[in-house]
C-alpha cells in the first residue's frame, strides 16, 4: 500500500504479530535501478518474515529489482499485477499486465532465475468488464509454468479507466469463488485471497474453504490491535498474546527515539501508523489528536505519550 506500509509501519505491526507476513508498499523498478536504494530497501530485522513487492514489467529490470531485494536480506520478492493507479498504468505495469500473461511470465522467470528467496505474484481476478474465470485461469496457468507457485489474489476486478483507486477497492463486486475455482483448478499452488476480508472469523472461513492464506491490507491498518488475534488463531503453537495497548506505545516511542538518533526521523512520520491502536476505548478520540497535533512536533515524543494519557479515561485494555 503506497505510502502506508513503509519500514516504521510494518516495525509497528511486528510488534502486534510475532507470525504474520509483512509486505513493503509496492517499490518501481526504476526507483531501485536509478534512485536512493537504501531509502527504499532499509527495513529492520524484527521485520522479518517480510516481503519486497516490486512494481514493473521489463525482466531485465525486474531481476536486477530482484536481486537488490535478496542482497538487503528480504524474505521473498512478490510481483504487483493488481494495482490499478493511473501513476502505475502510465508506467506499463500494475493491474494492466494482466492483459499481458506471457511478459509477466517472463519476468517472473527473469527474477527467479536470479534470486535463491521466493518470488509470489499478486494480482486481480480480472480487468475492466472482462468477468470470465477463464481470464484469471489462464493468467495463473501460463505464470506458474515460469517458476511462480504463490498467487495472492485481490477478488475483484480492476476497472483501469473511469473508476480511482479507492474506487477500485469498492465498486467492483468481489467474487471469492473464482479464488476457490483457481485453488481447485491448481492444487499444487499456493493461493491466497485478498479484499474485504475482516476479522478472524472471515479470515478462517477462507482457509476452510480450502485456500493457503489471506492477505489483509487496509483493516490491518485502520484496525491494528485485530493482528494481536492472529497468531493464536492461525498457530495454536503460539504463546498468548500478553502486551497492553500502552506497552506497545512504548516501545513504538523508544523506537522513535532510536530513529531520530540514527536517520533524524521525526516521530510524526513514525506515529501516524499506530493512530488506531486505541480505536473503541474511552479517550481514544483525545489521544490520536495528541499524537497527530502537529503543535507538538518539537516536542520530545516521550512528552507526547504523556501528553495523550493525561486523562485517566484512557486505559489500556
Amino acid at each position: 500500500m503506497l505510502d502506508w506500509t513503509d519500514r516504521h509501519c510494518r516495525y509497528f505491526h511486528r510488534l502486534l504479530s510475532r507470525t504474520a507476513v509483512l509486505y513493503t508498499e509496492m517499490v518501481t523498478t526504476g526507483a531501485l535501478i536509478h534512485g536512493d536504494v537504501a531509502r527504499h530497501l532499509r527495513f529492520n530485522d524484527e521485520e522479518h518474515p517480510v516481503v519486497l513487492q516490486l512494481g514493473g514489467s521489463e525482466p531485465s529490470d525486474l531481476a536486477q529489482a530482484a536481486r537488490l531485494g535478496a542482497q538487503w536480506g528480504y524474505d521473498e520478492i512478490n510481483l504487483n499485477c493488481g494495482c490499478p493507479s493511473e501513476r502505475v498504468q502510465r508506467g506499463a505495469f500494475g493491474a494492466c499486465l494482466m492483459a499481458e500473461p506471457h511478459l509477466v511470465a517472463q519476468g517472473v522467470r527473469a527474477m527467479v532465475d536470479a534470486v535463491d528467496i521466493p518470488v509470489t505474484v499478486k494480482h486481480r481476478i480480472g480487468i475492466d468488464r472482462t468477468e470470465s474465470y477463464d481470464f484469471v485461469r489462464d493468467f495463473v496457468g501460463i505464470v506458474s509454468e515460469a517458476g511462480c507457485d504463490t498467487f495472492i489474489v485481490h477478488a475483484r476486478n480492476a476497472w483501469l479507466q473511469g473508476l480511482s483507486p479507492k474506487e477500485n477497492r469498492e465498486v467492483p463486486p468481489l467474487r471469492y469463488e473464482l479464488v476457490h475455482q483457481l485453488k481447485r483448478d491448481f492444487p499444487h499452488l499456493s493461493i491466497h485471497v485478498n479484499g474485504g476480508i475482516k476479522g478472524v472469523a472471515q479470515m478462517r472461513a477462507q482457509i476452510d474453504a480450502g485456500l493457503d492464506g489471506v492477505m489483509i491490507g487496509r483493516e490491518a491498518y485502520h484496525e491494528p490491535w485485530s493482528l494481536t488475534q492472529w497468531d493464536g488463531a492461525f498457530d495454536p503453537a503460539c504463546a498468548p498474546f500478553v502486551l497492553t495497548r500502552e506497552e506497545i506505545e512504548a516501545r513504538m516511542v523508544a523506537y522513535m527515539e532510536r530513529e531520530a538518533a540514527a536517520h533524524g526521523t521525526a516521530w510524526q512520520s513514525i506515529a501516524r501508523h499506530m493512530l488506531g491502536l486505541y480505536n473503541g476505548l474511552p479517550g481514544a478520540r483525545r489521544w490520536r489528536q495528541v499524537w497527530s497535533d502537529h503543535r507538538l512536533k518539537t516536542r520530545p515524543a516521550r512528552e507526547v505519550m504523556a501528553l495523550a494519557h493525561e486523562r485517566p479515561s484512557m486505559a489500556a485494555a
